[in-house]
């Protein structure tokens, strides 16, 4: 279990730093620059099979408490 939250933690923290990327590549009129859209249209291809539910997430969270 402890192995599962770890990894869990581990791809949380990834997401945000994703996250900050993507907003340091807008440019400046918001819109994403073309290199930011094809990381989203590559990301949107993701099976959702391959996600966790945020009830999943937020049980694991909260049993770390």
């Amino acid at each position: 279990m402890e192995n599962i939250n770890n990894e869990i933690l581990n791809r949380l923290n990834k997401i945000e730093i994703d996250i900050q990327f993507i907003k340091e590549n807008l440019e400046e009129d918001g819109e994403l620059s073309e290199w930011a859209k094809k990381e989203l249209e590559e990301t949107r291809k993701t099976s959702e099979d391959e996600y966790i539910s945020h009830e999943k997430i937020k049980k694991i969270i909260l049993a770390k408490k």
